[in-house]
């Protein structure tokens, strides 16, 4: 087997059936005109699926390309109805992040899982936290103000529950 240099190009070929033909030239890669370019995009695109799997960066990055277009959206209702979404801003950030890890994560052992949980658990909390800042006025900076104390009053009741207990635990 012989090694090319980086950069350079190799010439593949092979046979697909029909209905996965069919799919592939349906997709859309930025700046991809032809089939040859489609499968490069598609094969960077699999390299890095397959990078992110054992790397938290790197499938932070995968993960941040696969939601792209959803970014891309949010992007253009800002540019053109001037609305902003701070409330999605943080789920995209914080889900993205959870994701990555659960993706890259290999634990081998009880203290290794350990770590895994409390990465998620901080991060998971994190999110918590910007949505219950969301919820301190009646309008959240979202693109419906209202969707955070709409769907926070279960936790903020079971935060007081625990403020609650904890300052008990700590008088008694």
């Amino acid at each position: 087997m012989s090694q090319h240099i980086s950069g350079s190009m190799v010439p593949i070929s092979g046979r697909i059936e029909d209905d996965l033909y069919q799919w592939f030239i349906s997709l859309r890669y930025e700046g991809a005109k032809t089939n040859s370019d489609k499968l490069r995009e598609a094969l960077k695109e699999l390299k890095s699926q397959h990078d992110g799997a054992a790397d938290m960066v790197a499938a932070l990055s995968w993960f941040q390309n696969l939601s792209r277009p959803l970014r891309d959206g949010l992007a253009r209702v800002d540019r053109d109805e001037l609305a902003h979404s701070e409330v999605m801003s943080a789920l995209i950030e914080h889900v993205a992040a959870m994701a990555a890890m659960l993706v890259s994560s290999r634990p081998q052992n009880r203290e290794e899982a350990a770590q895994v949980e409390e990465q998620l658990v901080r991060r998971a909390f994190s999110m918590t936290e910007a949505l219950l800042r969301q919820a301190v006025t009646p309008a959240a900076a979202a693109f419906e103000p209202a969707v955070v104390r709409k769907y926070g009053e279960r936790t903020i009741e079971l935060a007081k529950l625990i403020n609650v207990a904890t300052t008990g635990e700590k008088n008694g």
